[in-house]
This record gives structure tokens, C-alpha cells and sequence, in this order.
């Protein structure tokens, strides 16, 4: 069985955690651990769908986030385009429909505020504000905030300043913060803090005031940064034994309220109550190759929200998750540049359809995978 945290004073909360243990069962730390009884999702695979203007180009596709209308939200890295003249570089925030028809772009330095040196994220809310993250990780001018701007694209607020992080307990700053998460129901933003820092922060959606924090497996984070991170271990049991984030890169919290975080450099999903209470991981492609796996997550539509997807970017694939069972139903694609395959998968979302949207890094593309019926034998 997964294992659970701490027990809680109040009755709610221990309530909540005795619901994960039952809702999160079975060993979920196994390299080897045994396939999900969930049949394998099928789609459909388009590359070349975004329909930018003429003469634009974009960078490396670092996020994607779409809104309450299924429209789709792009940020790329327009620094990283070297070939253009400016006025042919697409701005780094870009918005289509569900067609791929360019809607409108923006960001970019401005007035009054700071804009990130290395563009890493985006999420947006019901009230079409857009917030936005970067990853740059220099002590001295490192992307320490976040930035919200309005539907008309204006700026509204900052949170955190540049290069002025104090590391794992500040409450006003993050550092080269992974992804960003808006809980529209509690009224707040999960924050996954987890390049230079270790933590999941989650803040006051209305005025960005700091509210709770945790580490892996729902303790504290470190008090003083680590100078290096060990590689994960896994005990006899199978169970992971890496007691710190190493690379906390993704956050999204369920329908149901448990929060999924992706810890990139462990190789592995950790899934908690929203205050924090560890209730159960699974680990992502530890044999393959390269050690930097669990990237963007996102989650089926259906009801239950059955399946996790789960980018793995050094391993150019899509893991798909039993979301309840914590228990691997297969991947999808592998390294490459044709529809089906990826190269660098990153940040990914989901429509209202169940159509899942892949940003690569360095593929350069925003790919989407689209719900198919699956395929009759014959």
C-alpha cells in the first residue's frame, strides 16, 4: 500500500487522507511494477495545425494553457529565434482558437514590471487573466516572480521580484519556478518551485499572498539548499527513497482534489491532499536512457479524470497514468519529428474534448493528439 502521511487534528483532513489511502492503493514505487488493468486511449496526432500569420515564427514552445473556451494559449521562447528580423518574431504569448486561427499576442519587457529571462510558463483563469513564469536560474538575476496580466493583455501585478530569492522558506519569491496551477475553486495558485528550490508553494489567488508550502513526500522542505541532489534510490521494497524534490517541474490538481506534482529528476509522480498530506507515487520510465522524465502533466476529461498523462522529456514520449491505481497503462510515441513523436515534450493541457496539446521544447511545435476510436481487429 501507498504510503500516507502524518495524522491530522482535525477530523476533515483525517478523513481526507484515510479516503487516499483507499483511493491511492497498491505499490506504486516499482521500476517493474505491474501494468494498469485501464485500456490504452488512442488519438489522433497533428503537427502543423497552428496557423500563425504570415512571416511569423515562433521559438522554442516552452507551455501551453487553454481557457474555459477551449482556446489555446502558447508561450514560447522569441529570444531563441535568431534568424528573423523582430518584427518577424511571433510575440512570446500568443492565443488561438480551437482551429489554430491566430487570436492576438503579447508580453515581451515592458513598463512596471519584469519580464522573465527564460520563458517557462503559463496558465490562465476563468476570468481570462494570464500568469506567466520563467526559469532562469542565476543567483543575481534569476525569474524569482510571476507576472498577471488581464484579458486585454495589460499587466496587473507581480509577485516575487528578480534575483532576490532567499531560498526554500521566502514567502514573497519564488526561483525559477517549474509550473503554474489555478485552482478556481478554492480561490488559489499552486506553484511548483522546484528548479533551484524544493517545494510546492500555493498562494491566495486574489492578492498572491503566501498560504502553505511542502516538500516530497509532505514534509518540510530543506532549510538550507542543497549544493547537489544524490540520484533517487529504491529500497528493497521498491519504494523511492529520495526525500527531497529534484526538479519539481509540474502541478495539477484533480477534480476529485488530490494534487499530482511531477518530480522531473526523480523520475517519478508524488500525489498529495491539497494541504499537503502524501498519499502515494509512481515512478516514470526510470529505465530508459535519460534521468529526466516526469515533465508536464495533464489528465483525461471523462468524469473520473481515469487517466494521467505524463510528458517525459528527456524520452521524447507521452506515459499514460492509471490516475487512481498510480499504475503505468503504456506510452505513447518516441523521439522524433514526425506526427506521433516528440522532441523535447514539455508543458502540456487538455481541452473540454479530451484533446491533449504537447508543447516541444525543441521541436519547436505545439503538437495535439486528438481522442480516436480504437482500431478493430481484423
Amino acid at each position: 500500500m501507498c504510503t500516507t502521511g502524518a495524522h491530522r487534528s482535525r477530523h476533515r483532513k483525517f478523513a481526507f487522507a484515510l479516503l487516499a489511502v483507499g483511493f491511492l492503493a497498491g505499490e506504486c514505487n516499482s521500476a517493474d511494477q505491474d501494468s494498469s488493468t485501464l485500456p490504452m486511449p488512442h488519438f489522433r496526432y497533428e503537427t502543423d495545425w497552428l496557423k500563425l500569420p504570415a512571416g511569423l515564427a515562433m521559438g522554442e514552445v516552452v507551455a501551453v494553457a487553454v481557457d474555459r473556451k477551449d482556446h489555446v494559449w502558447v508561450l514560447h521562447r522569441y529570444r531563441t529565434v535568431k534568424d528573423r528580423n523582430p518584427a518577424d518574431v511571433a510575440p512570446p504569448i500568443t492565443e488561438f482558437d480551437n482551429t489554430g486561427k491566430y487570436l492576438r499576442g503579447f508580453g515581451g519587457p515592458g513598463n512596471g514590471y519584469e519580464w522573465p529571462a527564460s520563458e517557462h510558463s503559463i496558465a490562465v483563469t476563468d476570468q481570462g487573466d494570464i500568469w506567466v513564469g520563467g526559469n532562469n536560474r542565476d543567483e543575481a538575476h534569476g525569474d524569482d516572480m510571476l507576472l498577471v496580466f488581464d484579458s486585454n493583455s495589460r499587466f496587473v501585478r507581480q509577485f516575487g521580484q528578480r534575483g532576490a530569492s532567499e531560498g526554500n522558506f521566502d514567502e514573497k519569491n519564488f526561483h525559477a519556478p517549474g509550473d503554474i496551477f489555478i485552482d478556481e475553486r478554492a480561490n488559489e495558485v499552486y506553484v511548483a518551485d522546484g528548479y533551484v528550490n524544493q517545494r510546492v508553494v500555493v498562494l491566495d489567488k486574489s492578492n498572491g499572498q503566501f498560504k502553505r508550502m511542502w516538500g516530497a513526500f509532505g514534509t518540510a522542505p530543506p532549510r538550507e539548499r542543497p549544493t547537489s541532489l544524490p540520484q533517487a534510490q529504491v529500497n528493497e521494497q521498491g519504494s523511492e527513497t529520495a526525500t527531497i524534490f529534484k526538479g519539481l517541474h509540474a502541478v495539477e490538481r484533480a477534480r476529485d482534489g488530490f494534487v499530482y506534482v511531477s518530480d522531473r529528476g526523480n523520475e517519478r509522480i508524488q500525489a498529495f491532499t491539497p494541504t499537503g498530506t502524501y498519499v502515494g507515487q509512481v515512478s516514470v520510465n526510470r529505465s530508459l536512457p535519460s534521468a529526466l522524465t516526469a515533465s508536464g502533466i495533464t489528465f483525461s476529461k471523462d468524469r473520473a479524470q481515469r487517466y494521467l498523462f505524463v510528458a517525459d522529456w528527456g524520452n521524447g514520449m507521452i506515459v499514460v497514468i492509471d490516475r487512481k491505481a498510480l499504475k503505468t497503462v503504456g506510452t505513447i510515441g518516441k523521439q522524433g519529428a514526425a506526427p506521433g513523436e516528440f522532441t523535447g515534450p514539455h508543458l502540456i493541457d487538455t481541452d473540454s474534448k479530451g484533446v491533449i496539446y504537447v508543447a516541444e521544447v525543441q521541436g519547436r511545435r505545439l503538437q495535439r493528439l486528438i481522442p480516436a476510436a480504437r482500431k478493430q481487429r481484423r
